[in-house]
């Protein structure tokens, strides 16, 4: 059996709360979602992040860093 969908879709605002690896986020209709997963060490980090600061307490440096880890 096939189904044939014409659909408009307007959206005037869309907030996203979180998102994570597993999610999937569909607008309107999809024949088929195919579920993928890609995580890549793009900084080339090799150990774990530092912990998250607690609300309200300040920072001693930079939450981003402004240059590579080699330097």
């Amino acid at each position: 059996m096939n189904f044939y969908v014409q659909q408009s879709i307007s959206i005037n605002l869309l907030k996203i709360e979180g998102i994570t690896n597993s999610s999937v986020l569909q607008i309107g209709s999809a024949g088929i979602i195919k579920p993928v997963s890609n995580l890549f060490n793009t900084g080339g980090f090799t150990g774990p992040a530092p912990q998250a600061p607690r609300p309200g307490e300040l920072l001693e440096a930079p939450a981003v860093p402004l240059t590579s880890p080699t330097a």
